[in-house]
């Protein structure tokens, strides 16, 4: 079996503000070439991981590593990361034609045949500022920068927040053409669960400044289900399984369960449905929001 080589790891990672924990044990490893999508409700720490795995943020505690390295605001260390804030921060005035040769005398190596690629096959105007641009062909612009300086990991928070769904399609296509054209890994915020579902592999979900899941998508759609049943067996208890979500009403009971062993499912009473990416994640995170309902065991039966 080939050894996993992990670009992204970090170890209780932690950012206190005053007395409150932004980030708090933090652990977790992303493989080389993986795309994972980080979700969770506004003020769960996932800006605040992005930008301490740049170094714009010191950490109050643990350790993180990318690509082997401590990050740092150091030539080498940002020459092979990339990041693309929420708000695209793109000087107003400067058009494309102006951005690349910024990137050819700002960046240790920049492929400028890309970035024109790129925008050509965008139809964006290279004479034209950015400021005037739509907000789409701004993101792409951003996009192509981050890019072209051909990082091996690329940071990305809350990129297609403000783009209609044609935009955010194209800028999803384009990232996702990137991570196979070169192996690229790429962590990626945002709130849009749907775009996300289409092109990662990996889902890292924060809640209250925690980790509450970072797994492969194909395992977490494996390893969860939607057990529906009559509301007299909700209260039935023992291992099997861990229940994350709960819906009650008078009669019917609708639970959203992580189960590690299949064949416990096999012999449920229960009915079984498949769940989404979307709604493992939406499970989670009402979970994070509402602290009272921990997660706890319960029994197929």
């Amino acid at each position: 079996m080939a050894q996993i080589t992990y670009d992204v790891q970090t170890a209780g990672l932690g950012k206190k503000y005053g007395s409150f924990w932004a980030l708090q044990d933090c652990t977790i490893d992303l493989p080389a070439g993986s795309i994972t999508a980080l979700v969770g409700p506004n003020g769960a720490g996932k800006s605040t991981l992005l930008k301490l795995l740049t170094n714009l943020s010191a950490p109050s505690g643990g350790s993180s590593t990318v690509l082997g390295s401590q990050p740092a605001q150091t030539t080498e260390f940002l020459a092979q990361v990339g990041y693309l804030a929420q708000e695209v921060p793109l000087y107003q005035g400067f058009t494309p034609q102006d951005y690349m040769s910024f990137g050819r005398h700002t960046n240790v190596v920049w492929d400028e045949g890309l970035y024109v690629d790129r925008l050509r096959a965008l139809s964006i105007p290279f004479d034209k500022p950015v400021g005037k641009l739509s907000g789409g062909q701004r993101a792409q612009v951003a996009l192509a920068l981050a890019l072209a300086k051909k990082p091996r990991v690329l940071l990305l928070d809350e990129p297609v927040a403000a783009l209609d769904p044609l935009a955010r399609r194209d800028f999803l296509q384009t990232l996702s053409q990137a991570v196979v054209d070169t192996n690229l890994t790429v962590v990626m915020s945002s709130h849009l669960l749907a775009d996300l579902e289409l092109i990662c592999d990996r889902v890292l979900i924060l809640g209250g400044g925690r980790v509450l899941l970072s797994d492969d998508v194909e395992h977490v759609l494996e390893t969860h289900r939607l057990l529906v049943g009559a509301r007299s067996q909700a209260d039935q208890a023992n291992a099997a399984y861990t229940v994350i979500q709960e819906v009650h009403t008078a009669r019917q009971s609708t639970l959203l369960v992580r189960v590690d062993d299949a064949a416990v499912l096999r012999r449920t009473k229960w009915d079984i449905q498949e769940v989404t990416i979307e709604d493992v994640v939406l499970a989670y995170m009402g979970q994070s929001l509402h602290p009272a309902k921990q997660p706890k065991t319960g029994g197929v039966q």
